[in-house]
């Protein structure tokens, strides 16, 4: 058998390498005793047997490698690996549309399309999707993690199409184990703490029984853009052929406020003036911390933004393990998780209210500037202001997670088989707290002249402050509940005797239900609050069904055949509210759509070509149904672009040309599902070998391919204002309750946008030096991406991509995404030293109309402009002295070169930090961290 070849036993000792050197990026999974006869079941299979190395590539991070890793969470963890692409980071929540989530993504494809377990089975998501937010899952608690970078829908259902992350937790422990960390950057702020304290009472194979708690407490503090000097403003100088330019981001939300006025024309109809800043007319500038553009101010709001939030979880985990008889035990997992992330983005943007054009503000501040063509026809004032005395808007996200499974397995003559119920349940509070003032309240103070918007704002009275203090709200503003319901039944057997070996069977049935609700407070009902998006109330659920059978025969002795096909009927999706046009919900019920099927499958090989090379191939198909909000969500907001544009309709015949601005703004934004969705497929193959001549040698490498089709996807909205006759049904208007006027706005619609096409190499070489003091491992591992690209929404033939570019979709897929690291050990400690590296990119194109570049001065005049990124490296380093059997202390510095992010003039994409991509650097400069480990028995 392969098992007890040299291969396998080199594959085996790389596996070990990993372990030292921080993370296992070979093709095998993790190692077992390879002496025992006892069958073991790895992720990417449903069997369990005595092999343990597959046809599909499992990359794996065991305990000791997580603690060399040098990071503290789950999600900083999996988004190390370099096959992790497309994910959403912390950055993403600050403005973004993170909502204090962190996710997995292989392959750049997104996070809906790869899979998240623990112990196997399925977690609650975050939302009515697939999506699973990693920051509910505590790392303290999890003794490896396997990832099957091929896709699996054949085995484990709709959304594996990507691949796996399969969390597997501690078990079986005895004592009491405490564990700490501390991390500080060199830098101000960004410091974290770590906690976990784990006690396991009983020997299962010797007493029967196992009941293991873990409890564990991490924090984040909070990093503000003013922290760092690559972060600090919007407005950036540099330099290009020896060039000076300016970057300049801002917003006409501005402090002192921006005006204009409404006047009647000869037509008799009401027409805005051009906007225009009272304070620069006045003064012959624009105030502090604004700067001119087209004509009027704009308030560098990137000095009042954070560039990472802060965060708190705690976690709690009780697992038992209990035996029946000799064949059989009962198992029960409960985790429980509370995690609270704080966001904070810039003051309120007020946009544009009215004023009475009789008042004394608008009196002195306003009627001065109106042209005399409009002097006796003006009706009304208006200004737009940053309401920078109420402080950033801060948004706490809770989430409250319980995952609880309860089942037994065992052996019944030669059949392996587990039969579990899984009851899981994400509960997130969306809270206010702070910055989001009542619209009455606050329209009262600045329409009375109590606070003067036209002025600095060291000039308001106390008095006015106060007035906007009280104005404030502070409370829940909506929850989203998602309840999961399951039940599994799998079983496994060998069943015929070959020649090569047994032919083993696999088989499994399943059942979910999932409930998703999200209610509102009633100030978000009411619509009582300025600049906050109000939201639609859902009750949305489905069921899912699916079965399999898998097979695996030795065809010869040096090759074996794995075929799997499974059955996945994805319920309709029905809803207990009722919506009218306006996305107002009602009482009543109905079916958002039908159901929806398919059979999917998978064939997989491996060869044993000679004792050192072993050869593996796979193929198969996938199908992933949409999301239960991107079929049946009603129009609801979704708050302003996160770009200033210039309206594409102005000087047309279009009737949107009527509600045009004349100076670039920040649409109105909505999001919208579509029942007519299709399910989205996939066809998938992988080619690969691994090759071990000695037990210090091994080197992998895979070749993968994923093509998709109805692809599920919004429209950008660069996309939309770039195009806005092949958009133009994404166009609408919302009307501004402050003026009662109509203003642009665009629709984020779900669509099929047809297909794309994914593929690259992934390898990982492990080389092993016996030294006279001590022995040095190194492994060099990564992704290569060949292609990644997708059809334009809206046609069949344009293929876009953001490979090794700043795409439409305001993300980039990196070509190359590698780790090189090195470790030595001898005696009591162990130093290790990863170089984390990704490849540069075209930065995203700025036009000359935006205005965000500008030459020679932040007045001057705009260019087109697009910057190449470079690439970006750090190196982590860190030394474990094992001080004593129980006492392990580790310490660490995390970007030991200190390496800040690299320019980037992107305008959209993660949140509202400027100057940079959060997603794609380390933005904490030099960390250091010290840890401890003691262990009672």
């Amino acid at each position: 058998m392969f098992v007890s070849s040299k291969l396998s036993k080199a594959v085996s000792l790389a596996v070990a390498f990993g372990a030292v050197s921080g993370v296992t990026f070979s093709g095998s999974v993790h190692a077992q005793e390879t002496d025992s006869v006892e069958r073991i079941q790895v992720t990417g299979s449903s069997i369990k047997r005595t092999d343990f190395e597959g046809a599909l590539p499992v990359q794996t991070i065991d305990r000791a490698a997580i603690d060399r890793s040098g990071l503290a969470t789950a999600g900083d963890l999996i988004q190390s690996i370099p096959s992790m692409q497309g994910f959403t980071s912390d950055g993403d929540s600050v403005g973004g549309g993170g909502g204090g989530m962190k996710t997995a993504s292989l392959r750049g494809l997104g996070a809906e399309y790869t899979l998240v377990l623990i112990n196997g089975r399925r977690m609650a998501p975050r939302g009515s999707g697939s999506t699973i937010d990693l920051n509910s899952i505590p790392l303290a608690a999890i003794e490896r993690v396997e990832v099957l970078t091929d896709g699996a829908s054949a085995l484990y259902g709709s959304d594996a199409i990507a691949g796996v992350v399969n969390f597997i937790t501690k078990d079986d422990a005895q004592g009491v184990n405490v564990t700490a960390r501390y991390s500080k950057p060199e830098e101000k702020n960004g410091t974290s703490d770590n906690f976990s304290i784990t006690g396991g009472l009983g020997n299962f194979d010797t007493d029967g029984y196992n009941v293991l708690l873990s409890y564990s407490r991490d924090s984040q503090e909070q990093l503000k853009a003013t922290d760092r000097d690559f972060a600090k403003s919007g407005i950036i100088p540099f330099s290009v052929n020896n060039k000076d330019y300016y970057y300049v981001a801002g917003s006409p939300n501005a402090i002192p406020a921006n005006a204009r006025y409404v006047y009647t024309d000869a037509d008799g109809k009401s027409v805005n003036s051009a906007a225009f800043n009272p304070y620069a007319k006045q003064n012959g500038a624009c105030a502090p911390d604004n700067f001119e553009s087209s004509g009027l101010c704009q308030y560098d709001y990137t000095t009042t933004v954070e560039i990472l939030p802060e965060s708190k979880r705690d976690s709690l985990m009780l697992g038992t393990d209990i035996a029946i008889n000799d064949d059989t035990k009962f198992f029960a997992d409960v985790m429980y998780s509370d995690f609270s992330q704080t966001t904070r983005i810039a003051p309120n943007a007020t946009g544009f209210f009215a004023l009475d054009a009789n008042s004394a503000l608008a009196q002195q501040y306003v009627m001065p500037y109106v042209d005399p063509a409009h002097v006796g026809s003006v009706t009304s004032v208006q200004a737009q202001w940053r309401a920078l005395p109420l402080g950033g808007r801060a948004t706490e996200w809770n989430t409250k997670s319980t995952h609880i499974v309860s089942g037994v397995e065992g052996v019944i003559d030669t059949i392996d088989y587990s039969a579990a119920f899984t009851y899981s349940k994400n509960d997130t509070d969306e809270n206010i707290a702070g910055g989001y003032p009542i619209y009455d309240k606050f329209m009262d103070a600045v329409s009375s002249g109590l606070v003067n918007v036209f002025e600095t704002p060291d000039k308001i009275s106390a008095a006015g402050l106060q007035a906007l203090q009280d104005s404030q709200y502070f409370g829940n503003w909506s929850n989203d509940t998602t309840e999961v319901k399951g039940f599994d039944l799998k079983a496994s057997t060998p069943v015929y005797e070959l020649p090569a070996g047994d032919v083993y069977i696999g088989t499994g049935v399943e059942f979910r239900n999932t409930n998703y609700v999200s209610s509102l407070a009633d100030a978000n009902k009411q619509d009582l609050l300025l600049g906050a998006n109000i939201g639609s109330e859902y009750d949305l659920s489905r069921d899912n069904y699916g079965g399999f059978v898998e097979v695996i025969v030795p065809v010869l002795e040096d090759l074996e055949l794995t075929g799997a096909v499974r059955y996945d009927n994805i319920g309709e999706v029905t809803s207990d509210f009722v919506y009218n046009e306006d996305g107002v919900a009602g009482p009543g019920s109905y079916k958002v759509n039908d159901s929806m099927n398919d059979t999917t499958y998978k064939l997989a090989l491996r060869y044993n070509a000679t004792e050192d090379l072993l050869l593996r191939a796979s193929t198969g198909t996938g199908f992933k149904a949409p999301s239960m909000l991107a079929l049946g969500q009603p129009k609801v907001e979704f708050g302003v672009t996160s770009g200033a544009y210039l309206c594409p309709f102005t000087g047309t015949t279009d009737p949107l040309a009527a509600v045009c601005s004349v100076s670039p703004q920040q649409f109105e934004a909505f999001s919208q599902g579509n029942p007519n969705l299709k399910p989205e497929e996939s066809k998938q193959y992988t080619l690969g070998f691994v090759y071990a001549p000695d037990n210090n040698f091994s080197f992998s490498m895979d070749y993968w391919n994923i093509e998709l089709t109805n692809l599920v996807t919004s429209v950008t909205e660069s996309q939309i204002v770039a195009d806005p006759v092949r958009y133009r049904d994404l166009f609408t208007t919302k009307t501004n309750k402050a003026t009662g006027q109509e203003e642009l706005a665009i629709v984020f619609a779900s669509v099929n946008v047809g297909q794309s096409k994914n593929s690259g190499i992934d390898w990982d070489l492990t080389i092993g030096n016996d030294l006279s003091f001590g022995r040095l491992s190194t492994t060099l591992a990564g992704t290569y991406v060949l292609d990644s690209e997708y059809t334009r929404p809206g046609t069949t033939n344009d293929w876009i991509s953001s490979l090794g570019r700043f795409g439409d979709d305001n993300a980039v897929v990196f070509r190359t995404v590698a780790k090189f690291i090195n470790t030595l050990t001898h005696g009591d400690f162990a130093h290790s030293a990863t170089l984390n590296y990704r490849s540069g990119y075209e930065d995203q194109a700025q036009s000359a109309a935006s205005r965000y570049v500008r030459l020679g001065s932040v007045n001057g005049v705009g260019v087109d402009m697009q910057l190449s990124v470079p690439s970006y490296a750090t190196v982590n380093y860190q030394t474990k002295y094992q001080a004593m059997d129980a006492l392990g202390v580790t310490f660490g510095i995390n970007n030991l070169a200190d390496r800040a992010p690299p320019l980037s003039l992107r305008s959209g994409g993660a949140g509202h930090q400027v100057g940079f991509d959060p997603r794609y650097t380390d933005v904490y400069g030099r960390t250091f961290y010290l840890g401890l480990d003691y262990k009672f028995m």
